[in-house]
């Protein structure tokens, strides 16, 4: 019986010199319903909204976006969220943009209001990388961008 191969996985991307780590989490109660993002570099430097009617997915991209136009300097988000670090470390917005932002299933691509603004802000820098980070596991800034897009979430349902 032949066996199947895997796919090599693309390599993590390259880390420009002296960049500095942004964390970044989207929450939401409901999906679609009251959402949440946040970026932290530490527990000083921070920032975290909320949206009355959202995704999850719209989330997390916002939170890279927030970051990335909020900072200066080379930079490596870094996200739980597959859906924004393959976007990047693999590469799919340059095929979004050659067939004219429709998918590799010929639809749509989502969230394109957010996609747009967050590409452009990466190619135009060239300074920043993506890496991905297991949720929920122990990472102390992971979890804390995790507590501030649920206390965002929050507030919009306590309001």
């Amino acid at each position: 019986m032949p066996t199947r191969q895997r796919a090599a996985r693309p390599a993590d991307m390259p880390v420009p010199t002296d960049a500095r780590e942004v964390f970044t989490d989207g929450a939401c109660s409901g999906n679609p319903g009251p959402g949440g993002w946040a970026w932290a570099v530490d527990e000083t430097l921070f920032a975290s909204g909320a949206e009355p009617v959202t995704t999850n997915q719209r989330m997390e991209i916002r939170a890279a976006l927030e970051a990335v136009t909020a900072l200066d300097g080379p930079l490596v988000v870094v996200s739980d969220s597959t859906y924004v670090v393959n976007c990047f470390r693999d590469r799919w917005w340059a095929g979004w943009l050659a067939r004219g932002w429709v998918n590799s299933a010929k639809k749509p691509v989502a969230n394109r209001d957010l996609w747009e603004p967050l590409i452009d802000a990466v190619r135009t820098r060239g300074d920043i990388a993506f890496r991905w980070v297991k949720g929920h596991s122990g990472d102390r800034l992971n979890d804390y961008v995790d507590q501030l897009a649920v206390a965002a979430t929050r507030s919009l349902q306590l309001g």
